[in-house]
């Protein structure tokens, strides 16, 4: 595997922004790498029919180079943390609205297990008062120190300071022990997001009891969240918040 050194396909092929007063669903799952199995393109479909979603945010994407990927009416963008020479893997954000910009990111460090850096993606979408919704789908670093999964959440925090309009961080944020969670915690409160408390929590995935995934927001109003129950198809279940503006 390979720090990637291309620029991934993207496809941008909405124009239109949010409505105001409309609710929109925002599905976020780290998928293991299956996003291409036909496994996981029907586990897929069958949740976007129960839970109507505006938003993909996944993980452990994988994406064929010279290849389109398999929903065809979604615009969508790629923030790769790996590359060989038939695939590149990371974070993709798709959307069925409008994307005014979409910025990939690497983490600073590396993970010391694997030497690899994790990706993210800041996405801007349009809304109609000239404003925009910042996504955050965030894979962060793992296998590292504290203090080094702190660093990687002050650059965000840094970048996030600057976004005056509605907010959602989401993703899977490897909090697997106290000290990552507390500086998790103080991250939210730093950029003034809240938690989206999942019903069927039980469904999350977590490691030494800590949760891994989660939805956070800021401007918006949630109508609901939960987690979804998917074990067959990857490690990871999906975890899924609707919300209006």
């Amino acid at each position: 595997m390979l720090k990637p050194k291309i620029i991934v396909p993207q496809r941008f092929i909405h124009e239109q922004p949010i409505v105001h007063g409309e609710d929109f669903g925002v599905l976020c799952w780290n998928t293991q790498k299956l996003t291409e199995t036909l496994r996981f393109q029907m586990a897929l479909a069958r949740i976007l029919q129960k839970f109507p979603s505006l938003f993909l945010l996944l993980q452990e994407a994988k994406l064929t180079l010279h290849d389109d990927w398999k929903l065809p009416h979604w615009s969508y963008a790629i923030a790769p943390n790996m590359q060989t020479k038939r695939s590149v893997y990371g974070v993709l954000t798709a959307s069925q609205i409008a994307f005014t910009d979409a910025q990939p990111r690497l983490s600073r460090n590396r993970e010391g297990l694997f030497t690899t850096h994790k990706s993210y993606m800041l996405s801007y979408h349009p809304l109609p008062d000239k404003e925009s919704l910042l996504v955050v789908n965030m894979h962060a670093i793992n296998f590292v120190r504290a203090h080094h999964f702190l660093r990687e959440m002050e650059v965000l925090r840094n970048e996030l300071l600057g976004h005056n309009g509605p907010l959602i961080v989401a993703g899977d944020f490897n909090v697997w022990n106290r000290q990552r969670r507390l500086h998790l915690r103080r991250f939210c409160r730093s950029v003034g997001l809240r938690e989206a408390y999942m019903s069927d929590s039980q469904h999350i995935k977590t490691y030494r009891e800590h949760p891994l995934d989660f939805v956070f927001y800021r401007d918006l109003s949630l109508r609901e969240a939960t987690a979804i129950d998917t074990t067959t198809v990857s490690d990871h279940n999906p975890i899924y918040a609707r919300f209006s503006l």
